[in-house]
């Protein structure tokens, strides 16, 4: 597998529809994990034919979620704590914008 812990989390908002990557697979994604907490659905998929995990995180109650590509050394990890992981990694990426002060004018 392809080591991607050096690329940022890519993040998609659930639309309702499935991910334009996992449209056009024609190998079979395999669902590695599945678990409910409260509401939330997480589910932790293998796209075979490209070598990817992904975790897919939805709230039942009101269907908002995103999915994320995750190294194959963090997946489990992810999958107990999506959110923190998903926090972690964006914060990761951020960008720090300096401060400028205009003096004089």
């Amino acid at each position: 597998m392809a080591d991607t812990a050096a690329s940022p989390a890519r993040a998609v908002a659930n639309d309702g529809g499935l991910p334009a990557t996992r449209q056009s697979l024609s190998a079979p994604t395999r669902e590695l994990a599945q678990r409910l907490s409260g509401t939330a659905e997480v589910l932790l998929f293998w796209h075979p034919e490209i070598d990817r995990l992904e975790l897919s995180v939805q709230d039942l109650a009101t269907g908002a979620g995103f999915q994320i590509e995750v190294a194959p050394a963090n997946a489990i990890d992810a999958f107990y704590h999506p959110y923190a992981y998903v926090a972690r990694r964006e914060n990761a990426y951020r960008v720090v914008r300096t401060k400028t002060k205009i003096v004089d004018g």
